[in-house]
């Protein structure tokens, strides 16, 4: 009943929206990833001049298996790029490379949404686990109390909005520095651009997806009322 009803609809644009968001920014990295960039600059070092440049001399650049597995590691202090970036000279590479340098400039800056983050996002992820197990017991037993306390922690996805700001601030940097630093020329910046355009717009996905999901659950709980 929970699985096989109108509102599933839902479900299947979310992962519609998904499905596109993650070919996009896989089509738009192969196609700038074809461009290697005059400077001649892979993304370790890449990532090595903009945290120079930025003043953050205490961190490393480690390499990382995988494609586009690249983060920032605030604990550690590690920036790690994956193989699809850390040697390559591509545009899309030092775009990539750039955007990780970014988050670590935001948490050497302190910068407030970015804390707001780390403090909220590790509670809507456990209230996220947590909730559909509730949602089905509540199912199974016929606690309509208990599937409503499921949606409610289900709800805490939305905190995933504060995501959004954050990656698009460390793009900004991103791009701005390549341009400062001139890292990148004109035209090569406009490719890292949409690279790293392309990866925020995933995010946004994210987000759809997460407030078509809860839409449904509240549809289905408000009908057992």
């Amino acid at each position: 009943y929970y699985f096989y009803d109108a509102t599933y609809i839902l479900v299947i644009i979310g992962a519609i929206i998904s499905l596109i968001a993650s070919m996009n920014v896989k089509s738009t990295f192969n196609r700038y990833d074809k461009y290697n960039s005059r400077s001649g600059l892979t993304g370790a070092m890449a990532a090595q001049e903009i945290l120079r440049a930025a003043g953050i001399t205490n961190g490393r650049i480690e390499r990382v298996s995988g494609n586009l597995t690249d983060h920032y590691s605030p604990k550690e202090g590690v920036l790690r790029l994956s193989d699809s970036v850390y040697n390559s000279t591509s545009v899309a590479a030092i775009g990539v490379a750039a955007h990780e340098c970014g988050h670590a400039m935001q948490y050497d800056e302190e910068y407030f949404p970015i804390k707001i983050r780390a403090a909220v996002i590790p509670i809507a992820n456990i209230g996220s686990a947590l909730s559909w197990p509730i949602i089905l017991l509540g199912l199974f037993l016929g606690a309509t109390g208990l599937m409503q306390l499921g949606v409610v922690l289900f709800s805490l996805v939305v905190f995933q909005l504060l995501t959004l700001p954050v990656e698009f601030d460390a793009s900004a940097r991103a791009l701005r520095t390549l341009r400062e630093r001139n890292m990148l020329e004109s035209s090569e910046l406009t490719g890292a651009r949409k690279v790293l355009t392309a990866a925020a717009l995933t995010y946004v996905a994210a987000l759809l997806t997460s407030i078509l999901q809860l839409l449904r659950l509240v549809l289905l709980t408000r009908r057992d009322d």
